[in-house]
């Protein structure tokens, strides 16, 4: 253990810290063989917060929540008593899952009081597994944006440079992992969300297949879309958190029915991609996309082709139109979502009780922000009676030939899609802060929506760093419920590639 001195002689508490390892599995070994005390690990976790409190990945540090979790795992390994993998490793939960008896605001001003009585079910299993919640994250407010800049909280800031966005909408997931706050972080994904800031903040991000995880406390934006997500720094670590999380809650009738298969990972040895097919899609080839991103997307597909896959180019032809169908579908879905934010059973409440449609009024223009409002007015819109067959019924069907351009590629041409995960590095802040949030989403979500519009699983993996020192990613995308071939392909492009991560 090395031990350092400040300017003032005095020793740096923070360099007596203990090194923690760099995987879960790791970590979990050594809490068992006692190598490594649950101490330990609280230590170097709330260091490390208080180090990078200039990134605001956190609205509300669970340091008090976690002691006493931790306090019970030290007591189970101390008796030999382990729950698994999970006991005693240090959890974020996006703050848009409820947690009870913890502040779950949304980053919205509507919600910024807010305590559930109820947990959201993936955090209660991860509860259950005896993970350790460290804090709720931060986000854009509601789930509606892609840089994580608009919340009441103040911005998310890159951990590998601050004057660049960190991603979103799970922005704050994607950093407290990336900084190594936390070993494992959930967010959400409705069009990208998670995996967006996982490309942009060097992590992985998996979206999951539709219905593999509880939407049960998962505060909705676009229920036919959303999804919880998972953030680690590597896919084993993933994989851990989708097996413990995934399977039927009765309390989400939207899951999928009987026990998921687990997802078991072969040793990186033991991977071979003869016989796999891999499609690369023509229409991700966006005007928009950036030479460096481009660049990265052909060294992953010869990486594979020289490993033995068979790399070769298919076509989605209405991915074109899934950006307009996706904006058509989230706002008719958010006007009717976010309907229940009255000022009257809960959620922020104006002064002005002169009569109930002005106290509603009153309360929704001074708890939503202009993002939220604007996606209200558009949903309404879309979906007045002399606009509903040309808009919102018009978009479901494209929908439907979407989602069966997928199933068509999957079954004729191939077992995987490779793909970029956003068309650039992590815009600077001030940049991506000029433009409208619809124009924003138009490019970030580009490669990332139409998987959710089909309900089918996609990973962001970090590949390498551009020339300005910012993580380039890009994304698998499978066929639903193909998580195990899908993170076992990432799991080899991860060790091939060997990304540096940021700690």
């Amino acid at each position: 253990m090395l031990l350092h001195k400040t300017s003032n002689g005095q020793e740096d508490s923070s360099a007596k810290m203990k090194i923690l390892p760099k995987n879960i599995k790791l970590l979990a070994s050594q809490l068992r063989d006692k190598s490594l005390s649950c101490d330990d690990v609280s230590a170097s976790v709330f260091n490390t917060i208080r180090k990078t409190r200039d990134l605001n990945a956190f609205i509300t540090v669970t340091e008090e929540v976690a002691q006493k979790q931790w306090a019970d795992s030290r007591e189970r390994h101390k008796s030999g008593k382990s729950l698994g993998d999970l006991d005693g490793v240090p959890i974020a939960v996006k703050d848009n899952f409820c947690t009870k008896n913890i502040r779950t605001t949304c980053a919205s001003r509507m919600l910024q009081d807010f305590i559930p009585t109820y947990s959201a079910t993936v955090y209660e299993k991860l509860a259950q597994c005896g993970a350790t919640l460290i804090g709720k994250t931060n986000m854009d407010e509601f789930a509606m944006g892609s840089g994580a800049t608009d919340s009441i909280f103040g911005p998310v800031r890159n951990p590998w440079n601050p004057e660049h966005i960190s991603g979103g909408s799970s922005g704050g997931s994607a950093v407290a992992v990336a900084t190594g706050s936390c070993y494992a972080a959930l967010g959400s994904d409705t069009g990208g969300s998670t995996r967006n800031p996982a490309a942009y903040c060097g992590v992985v991000g998996l979206k999951p297949t539709y219905g593999l995880l509880s939407r049960h406390g998962l505060i909705p934006l676009v229920n036919s879309l959303d999804v919880p997500g998972i953030l680690t720094r590597t896919v084993e670590d993933c994989a851990t958190i989708l097996n413990a999380i995934a399977g039927t809650d009765p309390k989400d009738s939207t899951t999928i029915q009987g026990s998921p298969k687990e997802v078991v990972l072969s040793p990186v040895q033991d991977i071979s991609l003869r016989g796999l097919k891999i499609g690369i899609p023509r229409e991700y080839h966006s005007p928009q996309l950036e030479e460096n991103v481009h660049e990265t997307w052909r060294f992953v597909a010869n990486l594979l082709k020289d490993a033995g896959a068979a790399v070769n180019g298919v076509s989605l032809p209405h991915t074109a139109s899934s950006i307009a169908v996706y904006s058509v579908l989230n706002a008719c879905e958010v006007a009717s979502n976010m309907a229940r934010y009255d000022g009257i059973e809960y959620g922020h409440r104006a002064s002005d009780e002169s009569s109930t449609e002005a106290l509603y009024a009153k309360s929704r223009e001074a708890g939503f922000n202009r993002v939220v409002k604007t996606r209200i007015l558009s949903g309404n819109f879309f979906l007045l009676r002399r606009n509903y067959e040309s808009y919102f019924k018009q978009a479901l069907k494209v929908r439907r030939l979407i989602a069966r351009d997928f199933d068509d590629v999957f079954r004729n041409d191939c077992h995987l899609l490779l793909t970029p995960t956003t068309l650039s590095e992590a815009p600077l802040h001030r940049e991506f802060t000029e433009q409208t949030n619809r124009d924003q989403c138009a490019v970030q979500d580009f490669c990332t929506q139409p998987a959710n519009m089909a309900g089918i699983p996609a990973i962001s993996i970090p590949i390498r760093l551009s020339a300005n020192n910012l993580p380039l990613s890009l994304q698998l995308i499978g066929p639903r419920l193909s998580e195990t071939l899908l993170l076992t392909v990432a799991r080899w492009i991860e060790h091939t590639v060997n990304f540096q991560h940021k700690i």
